[in-house]
């Protein structure tokens, strides 16, 4: 875990002022949208927009990710060799397939020498969106090792299902719980489906914990006013915080011991403890929680 992903914030990328202001959101992720936000008359303008927002805008360390067009469109090659040349932390595919992330890692793998960007500097998030792209998560994620994290996009998931996508979220329970387990199998992020509804504030607080019980990382906004609450959520609560650094240090106080187990408050403490005590420091300390 190199960083948080607790939220990536969706911004239409042909909205200057939206743009230029996209790193005080305070978002660990913000996606400029070149699809779904971006009319097919305006997408080479936008393309440009955003292209040169990632070079001239401060966005304060946020991680800059682009969602490009289909690569089957006539315009997701185009986003591509564009927006590679003004390096972004990394490119988002749309309905990703096995065929998609390696075409894109070939072309980013050109760009960054043409350009003299560091090799794999500018990474991959599959978006997976379909039921191909669902049975087949984990060929995707290990077609190229710039995959860094997969987001669930429900909307056209459920479309191309043929199902109804609702308020409570039960028809999506299975692919939730699949990019969850394949996405840590694979020791990537797995970031959930937005949540539409904004005036819905008890369902959007109850999807999210949805999601974090489920084993999702993070969430993806669309709205600024969603990040705060996502953030809240997805932190580790302050009990989790304090036995986490009470795990950790009888961990160290046994290794100096030369004592191979340990207990702690009456319980015996094993790897598994252990490992999810270090996550949830890791993640404080990354929050600047502690």
């Amino acid at each position: 875990m190199e960083r948080l992903r607790r939220t990536m914030l969706f911004m239409p990328g042909n909205n200057p002022s939206m743009l230029q202001n996209a790193g005080i959101l305070g978002a660990d992720s913000i996606i400029l949208d070149l699809e779904d936000a971006v009319s097919i008359t305006e997408k080479d303008a936008a393309r440009i927009l955003v292209r040169n927002a990632i070079k001239n805008v401060e966005f304060y360390g946020t991680e800059v990710v682009v969602r490009i067009n289909p690569l089957s469109s006539s315009f997701g090659l185009k986003d591509v060799e564009e927006i590679a040349k003004a390096k972004p932390d990394a490119i988002m595919v749309p309905k990703a397939t096995e065929e998609d992330i390696q075409i894109v890692d070939e072309m980013l793998s050109s760009i960054e020498t043409q350009e003299g960007f560091p090799h794999g500097s500018i990474k991959i998030f599959p978006l997976i969106e379909t039921a191909y792209g669902l049975e087949n998560i984990d060929s995707i994620i290990r077609t190229s090792s710039r995959a860094i994290g997969v987001l669930l996009g429900a909307e056209d998931l459920t479309a191309d299902l043929g199902i109804k996508r609702t308020r409570e979220g039960e028809e999506i329970f299975y692919a939730r719980s699949k990019v969850a387990s394949t996405c840590r199998a694979c020791k990537v992020d797995a970031i959930d489906t937005p949540f539409a509804d904004m005036n819905d504030c008890r369902g959007f607080n109850k999807d999210i914990h949805k999601a974090k019980s489920l084993g999702l990382t993070g969430k993806a906004a669309i709205n600024p006013r969603q990040v705060d609450t996502i953030h809240e959520v997805f932190a580790p609560a302050e009990e989790e915080i304090k036995y986490a650094l009470r795990v950790i240090k009888a961990m160290e106080e046994a290794q100096r011991e030369g004592k191979g187990v340990f207990s702690l408050d009456g319980k015996m403490v094993d790897a598994p403890i252990i490992a999810r005590a270090q996550n949830v420091v890791k993640k404080a300390k990354l929050a600047g929680l502690v």
